[in-house]
């Protein structure tokens, strides 16, 4: 039978559930159970392929395609387990599909109520890790106890331990105990005030995980204990750590978070195996070899926009004992001249540009692009990054000086990258959008295969333009290579060049399949290669 982890949050949101969650999936799966994680997100929004990633982050895209909030991306890092559109919910989401029913006749005439069609709906969703047949599911409540687009999550997790039971249900709320330091102490009352909001809802945490920026005392975990009704070996610390997000399983492992949970739901098991995991870890404080990659895109300023790309080249790195020094560079910056582009680009070991969509930005990264071509500095172009690099090398290699992207210029006379003739008569933008897990057949003697080291290889996408293949012969004469295709060889998939001590750019997103314990294959030959470049300026310097 299945378990269920509920995880709330209160005081504040970005306090770090997400983590928190992915790190117990990584503790209870190492020791030896069957587990799936699941986030229930309050906003409106149908999925999150349409957020500004200014206000929510990055989309994470799952295998099947869904376009989903980017927790479920360390949800996958952490623990390896591949998750789907069953993983994420959102209040949009769930409505959408009670008003389809309502409007086809099914509840028969009844009066639609947020109780109980909502929260069966939510429920319902809630029960896919027991449809699963999994031995523990994990469900973290998007959003902050109080807010008022949580409230049928929570009535709905209410009712899952009334009709689950409390032997197969645990309640674990995520709080902040400040440090206020003009009085030199934690303070404890927001957390009872969210444990409070808690109980009126008709939940009562089992276990109250305490973020907090210094240590908590006897006293404040006493006080913690009495005012919020949770027993005082069920507070639990959680500090904020040193170095890496990838510290926090270690730090709750050691609070024994996973000992107390497994008790608390009459489970036995062996002790967990994290040395791998801690061999890793130590990459990131002991690495002898430090290299700077230079990440150019135009969402620079928030630092969620680009998380699985940070995260993936930190993966990389760790596996190499090598320390990723990212800069983030607003293409933008780019466009103000060469003084600009030798200050952001001049001593990087490495440039990166990611996925995007729409016009502004783009002559920035195509500055970037350049700068990487021509004075032989690893480049890796994911998704926008390969559609730009075409649009590029078509302007300053093969002269065609309009080159463009007919989604940025309709009426370029070279449109290097364009919609397919099937996809030109969809209005819907939405509806031509190729998203999730599809083949790439990887060609002999590139550098695609010295990566991969397999023929056929299956990568998430998310883009609805692809290079037009009119041009694919000029291209060649001109020293790309087109390394990856579709088995159809409709589709380019991932292009290089001939001369260029590593220059690779892909149509699909690496950065989605890479994880702490296997790293994806063209971030770790990327990272290889900065530390190459590395070597050969500090000899050239000498």
């Amino acid at each position: 039978m299945t378990k269920f982890i509920f995880i709330t949050g209160g005081v504040i949101s970005s306090l770090g559930k997400g983590i928190t969650s992915a790190s117990l999936g990584l503790l209870l799966k190492s020791r030896g159970y069957s587990i799936t994680i699941q986030k229930l997100d309050p906003y409106i929004n149908v999925d999150a392929g349409t957020m500004n990633p200014f206000q929510h982050g990055e989309v994470f895209v799952t295998e099947d395609g869904a376009e989903t909030d980017l927790d479920l991306g360390h949800y996958e890092r952490f623990t390896g387990e591949l998750l789907n559109k069953e993983s994420n919910y959102t209040t949009g989401r769930i409505y959408e599909e009670v008003i389809r029913k309502e409007r086809a006749g099914e509840y028969l005439g009844q009066t639609v109520q947020v109780i109980p069609h909502i929260t069966n709906a939510i429920k319902k969703a809630m029960r896919y890790a027991a449809r699963k047949n999994v031995d523990i599911g994990i469900i973290e409540i998007g959003g902050t106890v109080g807010d008022i687009e949580s409230l049928p999550f929570l009535e709905a997790v209410r009712q899952m331990r009334l009709e689950h039971g409390r032997e197969n249900t645990v309640f674990l709320h995520l709080t902040l105990v400040p440090y206020i330091r003009t009085a030199g102490e934690l303070k404890t009352k927001p957390s009872q005030h969210s444990v409070g909001k808690l109980r009126e809802i008709g939940i009562q945490p089992d276990f109250l995980v305490c973020r907090c920026s210094r240590p908590l005392n006897d006293s404040i975990i006493s006080k913690l204990s009495l005012f919020c009704n949770v027993p005082e070996t069920n507070v639990i610390e959680e500090r904020d750590v040193e170095h890496s997000i990838y510290e926090v399983p270690i730090a709750l492992a050691e609070k024994k978070l996973d000992d107390k949970i497994i008790e608390r739901l009459g489970f036995q098991a062996s002790k967990a195996d994290l040395t791998e995991w801690k061999k890793r870890l130590g990459a990131i404080t002991s690495a002898e070899n430090t290299v700077k990659i230079g990440v150019v895109g135009k969402y620079i300023a928030l630092a969620d926009s680009y998380k699985s790309i940070y995260e993936a080249l930190t993966h990389s790195g760790m596996a190499q004992n090598t320390r990723i020094e990212i800069r983030k560079v607003d293409s933008e910056l780019l466009e103000k001249g060469d003084e600009a582009v030798r200050k952001q680009l001049g001593d990087l070991d490495g440039i990166l540009v990611p996925g995007g969509f729409g016009a502004r930005g783009i002559d920035g990264k195509l500055v970037a692009i350049r700068f990487a071509r021509e004075n032989g500095v690893p480049y890796f172009g994911i998704c926008y990054g390969m559609q730009l690099a075409a649009v590029e090398f078509a302007r300053n290699a093969c002269g065609l000086k309009d080159a463009n992207s007919s989604e940025i210029d309709k009426n370029t006379p070279y449109p290097v990258i364009h919609l397919m003739e099937e996809q030109e008569d969809v209005s819907e933008k939405g509806g031509t959008m190729r998203l999730g897990s599809y083949p790439c057949w990887v060609q002999n003697g590139t550098k695609g295969q010295e990566a991969y080291r397999e023929a056929v290889v299956m990568e998430r996408h998310r883009h609805r333009f692809e290079f037009n293949n009119e041009y694919r012969r000029k291209f060649s004469r001109k020293g790309m290579k087109f390394s990856g295709i579709s088995p159809d060889k409709k589709l380019v998939e991932m292009v290089e060049l001939k001369d260029h001590p590593w220059f690779v750019a892909v149509q699909f997103h690496p950065e989605f399949k890479s994880q702490v314990l296997k790293p994806h294959p063209l971030f770790s030959e990327f990272v290889r290669a900065a530390s190459e470049c590395k070597s050969r300026k500090c000899k050239e310097d000498a």
